[in-house]
């Protein structure tokens, strides 16, 4: 099957817009107090509003507040809140918005009117900002209300899904700021929004504009929320925007002189994808194919010359080696796949690599892979290692551990203990379980040395000769536990270790524990895990293309993970394509952080989500938290698992 993409052709995918207004905003413009700012407190609370730092503002101006009366507290607080909006902090705003009365009139009114526009923006209701936005933007206004007024105007459009108009509203603003720095903020801000518009969007929006510098904008924010700003897409398409558009106001924002490594711009013409499209691991085959040519129509339309994929069923030709050496016939310059373990040790033990290849699993271990041939796979390994960093990042260092009896669980832990331990961790302790099992009391007493505290209690009965009031007590020296099961069993796990007296342990896990399988995880509540940002994360730029291919393609929705494998495949064709023989840059992929180690091996950094309240909730990057994430359980309905839960997400791709 081939399937050509010329330049001025392209696939469009349904989108969901989910932005994170001020959060996001770089240098919003800063604060000035009303009739003016008294006394070195407020000049302070200004300034750091100015560098971007609202938290720091936020705190200045709530201290000033509490030692103020009336309307100067108001008035204070007022602008509190608006630093608490800029940092992102949705709930001490709305507490501090709701502590001050409405006013009446004067320029409080103003102040109180734009946070309340954006706290309804946060809640994702555009059309109640505007309600409030709109007839204040005809009315005569100070220059700062005047200035916040049109930003958040803007903002509601992005998320209107009308990005022409806010271009226009921004470009509008820019003309009542004085100085290089503000209109570098304003711009900065406007590059914002975009990157968090809908790539088709963008692109139909680009189509209609009329006006030079909007369409500029448009065309670029496009490029960017396809492509992630990253990869052959990128290099390409940012190098034809800037011979397209020069002196655009944009280059500001990108870096005018940035100059591109000429190795990006270069790309192979012909791309084969090896995959298992009949037989046992036909879905499986599948579902990487359709990621694969979901990032490759968002991309190559940047491209200048057409590319073209063909693909190549790995059992119709007759294996794998034959299938690569099909493809090189036909004129691949770069081969993608094949995905099971068996074809590609099968690849690489049978023939030189003449054209570059990027495996999709793993060779064996102690396996040797010939020049030229890249392995990219889902491996628990790399989630296990994930785990490890996380909890020292969260600073234990003593743990336990619960893995399945099979060979599965015997990989995960040696990753786990060898990344922990590596770290500075010790694993005091381990205990393996069958997964079909429903009870795990035994294998759970011994970890956590229960069955030793009952032994000493039936002792102490015995001298004393009469009954005592006991509760058994677990062991203490375990900070936290690593706990690999699939969601089955790891509902079984995780309430019967809050009976046994150690529910109050930080459980940290790896993608297993998220089945997909749309039923309540709330006997799961509490547990930390890794898993791709695709589900759990995803990017603003592929932000709308998991609900996306779920709608498309309902019966490969617990096959996420391989819509984003296949989506990250055809991305890192480019960058080992430019740095063959080299060190290749790290992707920003839907599986993860994607690196290259010395031995052709791609792996990931992931990302992580814990249960809660039965759903699964993306966890912020460690530096942020401050420390480790509580388990806040819900108490939750036991669920007795079926057979599709026993086992990892890819039971059916066992062989992989």
């Amino acid at each position: 099957m081939i399937i050509s993409h010329p330049a001025v052709k392209s696939r469009s995918l349904a989108s969901i817009v989910a932005l994170l207004l001020f959060s996001l905003l770089i240098g919003a413009c800063g604060t000035t107090g009303i009739g003016g700012l008294s006394g070195y407190g407020e000049h302070r609370a200004e300034r750091f509003a100015r560098d971007g730092q609202h938290n720091d503002a936020a705190g200045a101006y709530i201290g000033l507040a509490s030692d103020s009366v009336g309307l100067e507290r108001d008035r204070l607080t007022l602008l509190a809140v608006e630093q608490w909006l800029d940092a992102g902090d949705v709930i001490r705003a709305q507490r501090a918005q709701n502590s001050v009365q409405i006013p009446d009139s004067g320029p409080l009114r103003a102040i109180w009117k734009t946070n309340s526009a954006a706290l309804f923006l946060y809640r994702g209701d555009a059309d109640d900002a505007l309600l409030v936005l709109e007839p204040m933007s005809r009315r005569s206004l100070s220059r700062r209300d005047r200035l916040r007024v049109e930003a958040l105007r803007a903002d509601a459009w992005i998320q209107k899904q009308d990005p022409a108009r806010a271009v226009e509203l921004m470009k509008q603003r820019e003309s009542w700021l004085d100085g290089a720095r503000e209109i570098e903020r304003n711009q900065n801000r406007l590059w914002q929004g975009l990157l968090l518009s809908n790539p088709r969007v963008l692109r139909e929006a680009a189509q209609l504009a009329t006006d030079e510098q909007t369409r500029g904008w448009l065309t670029l924010g496009s490029l960017a929320t396809s492509t992630g700003q990253q990869g052959v897409g990128w290099g390409n398409g940012i190098y034809r925007w800037r011979e397209a558009n020069p002196g655009h106001p944009a280059l500001a924002v990108i870096g005018d002189d940035e100059a591109f490594d000429q190795e990006l711009l270069d790309y192979p013409r012909q791309v084969a994808l090896l995959l298992p499209l009949s037989g046992r691991s036909a879905a499986a085959g599948k579902a990487i194919q359709n990621g694969f040519l979901g990032a490759y129509f968002a991309t190559a339309s940047a491209l200048d010359d057409r590319q073209a994929v063909r693909i190549y069923d790995v059992n119709s030709e007759g294996g794998a080696s034959a299938a690569y050496q099909n493809a090189v016939a036909d004129g691949a310059e770069f081969v993608v796949g094949p995905l099971l373990k068996k074809n590609v040790t099968e690849l690489a033990n049978d023939i030189l690599v003449p054209v570059p290849v990027l495996t999709l699993n793993y060779l064996p271990d102690n396996t040797l892979a010939p020049p030229g041939l890249y392995q990219f796979a889902l491996a628990p390994e790399d989630e296990a290692a994930s785990a490890a960093i996380r909890a020292v990042g969260d600073g234990y260092t003593r743990a336990v551990a619960l893995v399945p009896n099979n060979d599965w669980g015997r990989r995960v832990l040696r990753s786990f203990a060898t990344e922990f331990e590596g770290l500075g961790g010790t694993l005091l302790d381990h205990r393996n379980y069958t997964p079909d099992k429903q009870d795990f009391s035994n294998e759970i007493e011994n970890l956590m040395g229960l069955s030793g505290s009952v032994q000493r209690y039936q002792r102490l009965r015995a001298n004393i000769g009469t009954g005592l009031q006991f509760d058994p007590r677990r062991r203490q020296d375990a900070e936290f536990i690593f706990l690999a099961a699939a969601a089955g069993p790891g509902r079984l796990l995780k309430s019967q270790l809050k009976f046994h007296y150690s529910g109050d342990l930080p459980a940290y896990s790896t993608s297993s524990v998220n089945s997909l399988d749309g039923r309540s995880n709330s006997d799961l509540n509490g547990i930390m895990f890794a898993d791709t940002p695709w589900l759990v994360d995803p990017q603003p730029w592929i932000r709308y293309l998991p609900q996306t291919y779920d709608q498309y393609w309902p019966e490969e929705r617990r096959l996420g993970r391989l819509h984003a494998m296949g989506f990250d495949a055809y991305n890192l064709i480019a960058s080992l394509f430019a740095y063959r023989g080299g060190e290749m840059a790290d992707l920003d992929g839907a599986t993860g952080e994607l690196f290259l180690d010395q031995y052709g091996q791609v792996h990931r950094r992931l990302a992580w989500a814990q249960f809660q309240r039965g759903e699964a909730i993306a966890l912020p990057a460690q530096e942020e938290v401050g420390g480790p994430i509580q388990d806040i359980s819900d108490d939750g309905t036991q669920i007795v698992p079926d057979a599709a839960d026993d086992a990892p997400w890819d039971l059916a791709l066992q062989e992989l």
